[in-house]
Formats: C-alpha cells, sequence, structure tokens
C-alpha cells in the first residue's frame, strides 16, 4: 500500500471481527515498532502482546473505553516514554493497517489496573493499542489517498499552516 494512502485511509476502528491475526503479521507490527526513531537510540521501550481473553478483560478495565479492548483479537502495551512510544504505535498501527489489521490506540485510566493485568510496575504502560481484523471489513483502496483525505474530519491545511 502506497504509504500516503495508509495514512488517509487510517482510522480507529473499534468493533472487530471475530478472526485471529496471523503470527506473522504480528511479528511485523512489532517490526514495525521496533525501528521507529527514538530518543538518543535508548530504545527504552517494551512491547506487551495480550493474547489471553482473561487477561484481555482485566487490561480492558484499565483504558478508558473498555470496549475498545475486549473485542480484540489482540493488544499490544507499550512501555517507555510517552513521546517515543506514541512513535512505535504509529508505526504499528500502519503496518497493521497495511496488512488489513484495524487499531486504536487507548489511553490507561486506571494506571494500578493496567500494571497488575501486564504484570508491570505501577506508570509502566504509556499506551494500550487493540487490534484485529474490521468487523465492517473497510478497505482502503476502495478511494484514493486524496478522497480519504477530503471524506476526513479534520481542519483544512490553510487552516493549520503558517509559512514564514
Amino acid at each position: 500500500m502506497d504509504t500516503y494512502l495508509a495514512v488517509a485511509s487510517k482510522r480507529d476502528e473499534r468493533r472487530y471481527a471475530d478472526r485471529p491475526i496471523p503470527p506473522e503479521v504480528v511479528e511485523r507490527i512489532l517490526d514495525a515498532g521496533r525501528l521507529s526513531g527514538n530518543s538518543q537510540n535508548k530504545q527504552a521501550w517494551r512491547f506487551l502482546v495480550v493474547e489471553d481473553a482473561e487477561r484481555l478483560a482485566r487490561l480492558a478495565e484499565a483504558v478508558y473505553a473498555p470496549g475498545n479492548v475486549r473485542g480484540a483479537a489482540l493488544a499490544i502495551a507499550i512501555t517507555g516514554r510517552t513521546y517515543d512510544a506514541g512513535r512505535c504505535s504509529q508505526n504499528m498501527m500502519l503496518v497493521a493497517w497495511n496488512e488489513g489489521v484495524a487499531s486504536c490506540p487507548n489511553g490507561i485510566r486506571d494506571a494500578a489496573a493496567a500494571a497488575e493485568a501486564l504484570g508491570l510496575e505501577e506508570g509502566e504502560a504509556a499506551i494500550v493499542l487493540s487490534l484485529g481484523y474490521p468487523a465492517s471489513g473497510r478497505d482502503a483502496g476502495r478511494r484514493t489517498a486524496e478522497e480519504w483525505s477530503e471524506r476526513a474530519n479534520r481542519k483544512r491545511l490553510d487552516e493549520l499552516v503558517t509559512r514564514l
């Protein structure tokens, strides 16, 4: 998939099909996070892949929108600095989308519950991604990148850009 098409067509998905993600696709998603740029190349992060239904349910209770995680095929919790975790998560979500896997970032509402579900110290997890094949059968290729961009509920560039 063209990178601009991936960026323009990716939408956060909160409803997933009951279909597992193949291990090789999960591996590519995780590798996209590993390849992310990061502060001073310290790579001070960990990726915790949560596939177990019981653990997913416990983790769901720790995020702001539990339903996003409950219905997912898996969740990936990213530890580390917030900015670096954000770069990892965006890489992971774009590579997932390239593979037809939808995703949604989830903020952590209850750090203690997240730590308990993940076997971490409180506050270690920076973000939780929920992933799965979209229930709606979303297809990036049904529109051009420019058409997706036009349809996005976003401010126009002329409202955001100042040239100096």
